[in-house]
């Protein structure tokens, strides 16, 4: 559903991504994996628009018929991508802190395609997180951590994406959110939502995964179906134990 050939992309005149070449296939969920510096979220900004590749594409696959119909992405802007199907929950929540929970859902709604939907899809969000349901007047900065990667999970479902990238969900969580974060992962992931996912934690990502890719130095060093991935490996390759 999305690929990503020779990509190579960074900051300026420093390269981050080295001819990097991933395959997303519709309906599964992929984890990303690997040690910080990796290039894990320079790839999916570079997905999402916030980067420009200097090689490589970037290409949205969708099947009309018996016929594939391929959207190269590597020109598009960033406020194209919702209407295209794809949404980032990022690293970090990255809510609107002075708008309230409901608001900052309404505003996963932004497609035009979307908003008439607005009321079907809070109604899904809060059959998903609970919680949010009873917090939906409360201010987004008054949130616990938790709660926070909650509403930033359930914005980014609001547009209803055919393809739902989500940065370091589990990142400075109690264990116990954590557990239920992922709980959330495998419905969707149940429910056919395809999901690209970066996750530092090795053992969560295999967990949920159907395939793995592992990333070291901008550069894409394993990739394997989950279930074949044995983690004595992976933790090898994580901390260059083995070349």
């Amino acid at each position: 559903m999305l690929e990503i050939k020779n990509l190579r992309a960074g900051y300026g005149a420093i390269n981050v991504l080295w001819d990097v070449n991933l395959n997303f296939k519709k309906g599964h969920l992929t984890a990303i994996v690997g040690p910080n510096g990796a290039g894990k979220s320079t790839l999916l900004k570079t997905i999402m628009g916030l980067l420009v590749p200097s090689q490589g594409e970037v290409v949205l696959r969708h099947e009309t018929g018996n016929e594939p119909r391929n959207k190269p992405l590597s020109s598009r802007r960033t406020w194209d991508m919702a209407e295209l199907g794809i949404s980032l929950i990022p690293e970090g929540r990255l809510l609107f802190r002075d708008m309230s929970v409901e608001e900052n859902l309404t505003l996963g709604s932004f497609p035009k395609k979307q908003r008439a939907s607005l009321a079907h899809n809070l109604e899904r969000a809060y059959a998903l997180f609970p919680k949010l349901k009873e917090r939906r007047k409360q201010m987004a900065g008054s949130l616990s951590g938790g709660e926070a990667q909650m509403v930033a999970m359930a914005r980014g479902l609001m547009a209803e994406p055919c393809i739902l990238l989500i940065d370091e969900p589990s990142l400075g969580l109690a264990p116990l959110i954590v557990q239920e974060i992922f709980s959330i992962l495998r419905k969707l992931r149940q429910d056919g939502v395809t999901i690209v996912l970066v996750e530092q934690n090795t053992h969560l990502a295999l967990d949920v995964a159907d395939h793995v890719y592992m990333m070291r130095s901008g550069r894409v060093i394993l990739d394997q179906p989950a279930d074949q991935v044995d983690i004595g490996t992976l933790h090898e390759l994580y901390f260059a134990l083995e070349a």
